[in-house]
């Protein structure tokens, strides 16, 4: 019998450390880029459907995330297939929307955990949307957020998204300025995309020994921060490394500046592992940069899994699915 977890069953059960918890253990044996191989997506007129596979190193539940998306209809949808790894047996399949909401920003909390001046963490938020309200909270889950500052472009989004914040113990300010939200800050977020895809955080904003978490450029044609933020920052970490140097749209324009970043690129495994130190000293300018992974995505729906059967959630169904002996 396959596990059937719904959207709902996902959000009942998902919690940020434990879900940062699993990510740090997913990390630590992602072994090569044979388990996670980059993500295919394939094309149509006016739709795209992209595949992300993977097979963990520790024994767990293997699988992959299907995004099937029609952005002229504003439409999207996640599938996650779980597969045990000794039987080939369909273990579950997972609604992946909050799922996918919820690992980029657990991944970005676990970055920025090992990457951030150690002490507690004043915060810019570049963003008012529901990656940047994610990641502030899962950020504040796993380190100590004094106060926050909030820009976005329309002033009743930056308004809304403080007020959201009103109970979540530290102080969220709007800020008139993307300056203004950045400058000064020991960690900035950078979640929000510019309409007209020209850089959001600049370089000449930041100041030693600042942590940026940048996840809204995962395409050639997108921009999020720019070639001086790569050229100042002394410690960068991808979640996926080619992927970052290559296909996404900041990276693309720093080497066009002359900004040579190949030989500074860590992965977070790396980083997680200790094979990489990270940050050398307090004044360094840190920049973990994402375009999501498997590794993200089957780490944290495992996890969900595991729960959803301790608390006795979500359905069975025999689906049919034959495991054929070869």
């Amino acid at each position: 019998m396959t596990l059937l977890l719904s959207d709902a069953d996902i959000r009942a059960v998902l919690g940020w450390r434990p879900a940062v918890d699993a990510l740090r253990a997913a990390y630590a044996t992602a072994g090569d880029g044979a388990r996670y191989p980059r993500r295919s997506i394939a094309r149509g007129d006016g739709t795209w459907l992209r595949v992300l596979p993977g097979v963990p190193g520790d024994g767990g539940l293997m699988g992959a995330k299907i995004i099937a998306a029609a952005p002229r209809a504003g439409r999207v949808s996640y599938l996650i297939a779980l597969f045990d790894q000794a039987t080939t047996q369909l273990v579950a399949l997972i609604d992946g929307n909050t799922v996918t909401g919820y690992r980029t920003a657990a991944t970005s909390a676990l970055a920025a955990d090992l990457l951030a001046v150690p002490g507690p963490l004043t915060v810019g938020v570049l963003g008012s949307g529901f990656e940047a309200g994610k990641h502030l909270r899962a950020i504040a889950a796993i380190r100590d957020v004094t106060s926050a500052r909030v820009y976005s472009p329309r002033a009743a989004s930056r308004e809304r998204f403080a007020a959201e914040f009103a109970t979540a113990g530290f102080p969220v300010a709007p800020a008139a300025s993307a300056e203004d939200a950045a400058g000064g800050a020991a960690l900035v977020i950078c979640a929000a995309r510019s309409h007209d895809e020209s850089p959001v955080l600049l370089g000449q904003w930041l100041s030693a020994g600042m942590t940026v978490v940048s996840v809204g450029s995962t395409v050639p044609e997108q921009r999020e921060v720019d070639p001086e933020t790569i050229a100042r920052a002394g410690v960068i970490v991808a979640d996926v490394v080619g992927e970052v140097l290559h296909d996404t749209g900041d990276l693309i324009a720093a080497r066009a500046a002359g900004t040579v970043a190949d030989g500074r690129v860590a992965s977070l495994a790396d980083l997680v592992s200790g094979a990489f130190a990270g940050r050398e000293d307090k004044e360094q300018i840190a920049l973990y940069k994402s375009v999501g992974s498997a590794v993200q995505d089957l780490a944290v729906a495992a996890m969900c899994v595991r729960a959803a059967l301790d608390g006795g959630l979500g359905a069975r169904a025999a689906v049919p699915v034959e495991v054929v002996l070869k």
